[in-house]
């Protein structure tokens, strides 16, 4: 299911725990195995539940609270608008309006070559950093004005 790689990753997760409380390095194998698959479907999440020894209800409730997890295929680059009322009242919902329009979709759409998808997010912690986009999960964008979405638009389609 998951790649000796990955699995060897997770294990080194849940050696940060005690043994019976492995359960705990959910979050990351969640991450894990979204970095390998791309996204996590039924059989990705049922295959964490068990080798975490716990109810892939539990997997799933984690994996749909939070929205950096993809339940569905993204593009090659997820692009995440915090649009949460500190940065709304920054210009996050222009930004997200410019990109929007810039990439012809709307949040939870993937432009149809698959480079882009568009997702809405809540808080990324950077407020006074707006408007603040989200790459990947992993790259945080801060004062992202219209000339600089278009800069990283051009570096991510390269």
């Amino acid at each position: 299911m998951l790649s000796a790689e990955s699995l060897r990753r997770i294990d080194r997760e849940i050696d940060k725990y005690p043994s019976d409380q492995k359960q705990s390095a959910v979050m990351s194998a969640l991450a894990i195995a979204q970095d390998e698959k791309g996204w996590l479907g039924n059989e990705t999440m049922n295959f964490i539940a068990e080798y975490l020894g716990m109810p892939p209800i539990a997997v799933y409730e984690v994996a749909t609270f939070y929205n950096m997890y993809n339940l569905e295929p993204v593009g090659r680059n997820k692009i995440t608008v915090c649009t949460n009322l500190p940065c709304a009242l920054s210009g996050s919902n222009e930004t997200a309006l410019y990109l929007k329009r810039k990439l012809g979709i709307d949040f939870n759409q993937t432009t149809p070559d698959g480079k882009f998808t568009l997702k809405e997010g809540e808080c990324f912690g950077a407020c006074g950093d707006a408007p603040v986009l989200l790459v990947n999960n992993k790259r945080m964008c801060s004062f992202m004005s219209n000339e600089r979405i278009d800069q990283l638009l051009e570096d991510l389609s390269k």
